[in-house]
């Protein structure tokens, strides 16, 4: 990489220049997927904290399956449970409601949760008495409640018997009451009272009872796009990193594309001198990723620091998968799309070294 070198160091202000660009396109990147991971497990995270193998919902008549219209009823949850190869069935029941603790307010959503459920996330919340309730730390929070607080939701009154993890559905924290009191609130509230859907454990023949009960039965990260508003959400915004990718792509690769054809000559003397083709492009190989690699690990720990900083503020994630995978991505298709401009190296003839051009 001797020439690669040289042009590095000799001409700093270009390779400043995209590496800047780099950079801010990596902290767009990154920021969007914290945000995506972040709002993401603001919608869904109660639903993957279910103790199921399979979340099974009720199938409507149109052939669809959704949280919003499901409504399990209790001789469905029987035939499920006597299917051969069920372990354990968890009959959950969702609703969304308005609590208030003093004079402080908050939408949260209510699960209702059988005592005696296998653990989890959302069943570790579950109170043992109809007058109890169990807040997740997203709705103790909000509320500014303690354990032993007392909560109203649709006109009773509950008293805080359990404070456990981060658990939100639809962006809105979980709160779980027992069964009866979170059908009596249901009905309320114009529900049926009737569980929205089934968490099954178990190796059944998940195909013939779901088709004979009329139900769908998905694992967990599948049935996510039942969930209308995750869907819709999580689509936009992949939508818009997708393009952000692309967008990298396009510029490194236009960027080392003017660039090797502004040395076509240099690489014809290379050429020339017997310099091999191979060598040659593994020298403008090595120089795109030098640029990229400074310039996505700079983006990456601007990302990584501010991200810590709003974290606790932003619905923002900060893992593996919020900031080194987009930041490895971003390198993989900035080395695509420098290889565009390698077919200036590939075409370069000698001869124009020897002045036939002139």
């Amino acid at each position: 990489m001797f020439v690669a070198w040289r042009e590095l160091r000799f001409a700093r202000g270009r390779f400043v220049l995209i590496g800047s660009v780099v950079a801010l396109i990596t902290v767009l990147v990154g920021f969007l997927t914290g945000l995506t991971g972040g709002l993401a497990a603001q919608n869904v995270s109660a639903l993957l904290g279910l103790p199921g193998d399979r979340i099974v919902l009720q199938e409507q008549p149109s052939g669809t399956a959704t949280f919003s219209e499901s409504a399990i009823s209790p001789s469905v949850q029987e035939q499920w449970r006597s299917a051969a190869g069920v372990h354990a069935v968890t009959p959950i029941g969702i609703a969304q409601t308005r609590a208030t603790h003093g004079s402080t307010g908050a939408g949260v959503a209510i699960f209702s949760v059988p005592a005696g459920a296998p653990a989890s996330t959302v069943t570790d919340l579950a109170p043992t008495k109809d007058d109890e309730i169990g807040l997740s730390a997203g709705a103790a929070d909000a509320l500014h409640a303690r354990t032993g607080d007392t909560i109203s939701l649709g006109g009773s009154t509950y008293r805080v018997s359990r404070i456990g993890g981060d658990a939100w559905y639809s962006h809105t924290p979980v709160i779980a009451m027992t069964p009866d009191a979170w059908g009596s609130l249901d009905k309320k509230t114009g529900g049926d009272g009737l569980a929205t859907l089934l968490a099954v454990q178990g190796d059944p023949d998940w195909t013939a009872v779901a088709t004979s009960t009329h139900t769908v039965a998905q694992p967990p990260l599948s049935a996510l796009p039942h969930l209308e508003t995750f869907r819709s959400e999580i689509g936009s915004l992949a939508l818009m990193v997708a393009m952000l990718f692309g967008i990298s792509a396009l510029v490194v690769g236009a960027f080392f594309t003017v660039w090797t054809m502004q040395r076509a000559s240099d690489v014809a003397v290379l050429k020339a001198l017997g310099a091999s083709t191979n060598t040659l492009m593994r020298d403008a190989l090595g120089q795109a990723l030098v640029v990229l690699a400074a310039g996505v690990g700079a983006g990456l720990l601007v990302v990584v620091g501010l991200g810590l900083l709003v974290s606790g503020k932003l619905p923002f994630m900060v893992n593996v998968f919020t900031t080194l995978v987009p930041a490895l991505a971003m390198v993989v298709l900035g080395l695509a799309g420098a290889a565009v401009a390698l077919r200036t190296i590939t075409k370069a003839d000698p001869l124009t070294a020897l002045g036939s051009n002139r």
